[in-house]
């Protein structure tokens, strides 16, 4: 991991940081249909709310003072009666953000890198069906690559898994930040330029020509990957096409034998680069582009680099560097991969990866020679930046925006059942018989709710938690938490919305009353205005 620190001159505060490491956040699995950032996410929010608990009082940490939870605070929460729907504003759900509210500007990021074959299923691919492991070579189980999983730290809980994966991120990150002692000093400088990946000139050892081709996958891609598998009938690592499924790729796109020669050994089954309707399938023009700051350098690379075709990249790079900059590059110059920048382009495998056509492979793009041509870029833009010489800007890639296309067709109008109100509880805290949660479980309440896609809150919150201070409840949790979920779906037995939010109860959470929020937007018809809306669930307490 790489980690960028960044300090307020005048203050000399921390502001924020910039932490790179390459795996995937894959440790949701396919099947989940919760919004999720993923192990990624979730290491950004641990970091900046580390941040913010070392540096100022939040309202999570006022607590009652009281030792062990007494009768009367049990009974204070029995007192408190859910609230009901009523309305609100479009904007009041943004006053009940819990990071507002403490007045934090630190940001933490944990960026993506050469990802490409980088699995955050750390405990390896095995069988569903016997528990044994996976077949190494092709990833599958006798044959069937549906049966074959990855599974992370936390197996078979994958959000435990990605709590996992993140906490170890967060753990590393901050590690660095409180150790960070390198001053970044000198240039700040960048170099940019758009190239035609389909057709790149690359010359290999000095004296052999070969070139880059138009996009296409293979069957390989079609298998998918340990962290989620493809379509039934094909396995990693697969040379073979089956006539039928050439019919079907010839019809949509017969590739042609400049085509297939060129992406040897990968046999065609996507003929994606030579395919334009209703616009093109895969990207031609591609951006490519190094960031300086001192001795700091970020190529920004528009795929996912394998580990070792970044490694290759990096290492590239550095040379031209330190050998074109009159000293202002060495051995000490930092370089980094930011991964999946300004467009995408699938993958980046090396030459030896190619030619085993297993999920990386198979899906880069441009042909063997992909990672050659790359790194032949990447070093005109290394010289340019090391001689102070300009790039040309290269093609502009086509603006497809007007020809976009969604299946999603927006909400159509909601209502609540005769006599409810939106924001009305449908289903409220069940009260364990002790009287009070404990840390780890998992309180939750469902409300009569439209659907959430009418305004996704933006600023806001679909949910908070709020705890009980005095007579004022104040926000402890919203949905930016990991311990927090809401859920929204169509009632099955009556056809109309409804949301469940659940808390999981952290560790480090306050003894003290509280009760579920939820907020949310809806429309009568898909034309009329939209209103917005509030419920509280009855109090409930934690011990």
């Amino acid at each position: 991991m790489t980690l960028l620190k960044f300090i307020n001159g005048e203050s000399g505060k921390s502001i924020g940081a910039f932490s790179w490491f390459a795996t995937h956040g894959t440790s949701m699995s396919k099947d989940n249909r919760l919004i999720s950032g993923d192990n990624k996410g979730a290491a950004a929010r641990f970091f900046e709310d580390w941040f913010t608990s070392t540096t100022k009082s939040s309202s999570k940490v006022i607590a009652n003072t009281s030792a062990t939870l007494s009768s009367r605070l049990i009974q204070k929460a029995k007192e408190i009666n859910a609230t009901g729907g009523i309305s609100c504003g479009k904007t009041t759900s943004q006053s009940f953000k819990v990071r507002k509210n403490d007045n934090s500007r630190f940001v933490g990021a944990f960026c993506q890198s050469n990802v490409g074959d980088v699995t955050p299923n750390v405990l390896g691919a095995f069988c569903n069906d016997t528990g044994l492991p996976c077949d190494f070579n092709h990833s599958s189980c006798h044959g069937n690559n549906q049966l074959c999983l990855g599974r992370g730290p936390g197996y078979p809980d994958e959000i435990l898994s990605t709590k996992i994966i993140g906490e170890r991120q967060f753990q590393t990150a901050v590690d660095l930040f409180k150790y960070a002692k390198e001053e970044l000093t000198g240039k700040v400088d960048y170099r940019h330029t758009y190239l035609n990946f389909t057709d790149i000139e690359v010359e290999l050892d000095g004296n052999n020509v070969v070139r880059t081709c138009p996009a296409a996958l293979g069957p390989g891609f079609a298998a998918g990957t340990t962290d989620g598998p493809g379509f039934p009938g094909f396995q990693q690592g697969d040379t073979e096409i089956s006539e039928e499924w050439k019919r079907f790729r010839d019809s949509l796109k017969k590739p042609s034998k400049y085509q297939e020669d060129c992406q040897q050994p990968k046999p065609l089954l996507l003929d994606t680069g030579e395919m334009f309707k209703p616009y093109a399938w895969a990207p031609a023009i591609l951006p490519i582009q190094i960031l300086r700051l001192g001795k700091l350098v970020i190529l920004s690379v528009p795929g996912e680099f394998t580990t070792m075709a970044g490694r290759r990249l990096r290492e590239a790079v550095k040379e031209t560097l330190v050998s074109n900059g009159n000293g202002e590059f060495d051995d000490d110059t930092h370089i980094v991969i930011a991964g999946l920048t300004n467009t995408y382009s699938q993958y980046i495998a090396t030459f030896e990866e190619y030619k085993q056509q297993r999920y990386e492979a198979s899906s880069t793009l441009y042909g063997p020679h992909t990672l050659s041509a790359y790194i032949q870029e990447f070093k005109k833009l290394a010289e340019a930046m090391a001689k102070g010489e300009n790039m040309i800007k290269g093609p502009p890639p086509p603006d497809l925006s007007s020809v976009q296309q969604s299946y999603l067709s927006d909400p159509t109008g909601d209502s609540p059942p005769p006599g409810k109100k939106f924001g009305d509880v449908k289903q409220d805290i069940t009260i364990p018989k002790r009287g009070s949660f404990q840390k780890g479980e998992r309180p939750s309440a469902t409300f009569w709710s439209a659907n959430p896609r009418y305004d996704l809150l933006t600023e806001g919150t679909f949910a908070v938690v709020e705890m009980l201070q005095g007579e004022r409840w104040v926000p402890a949790y919203d949905d930016d938490d990991f311990c927090l979920y809401f859920k929204w779906k169509v009632d099955s037995g009556t056809f109309y919305g409804l949301a469940t939010i659940e808390w999981e109860v952290p560790e480090d959470a306050v003894s003290g009353v509280y009760q579920l929020r939820h907020f949310g937007s809806s429309k009568k018809t898909k034309e009329s205005p939209t209103e917005y809306f509030t419920g509280a669930s009855s109090a409930f307490s934690v011990s």
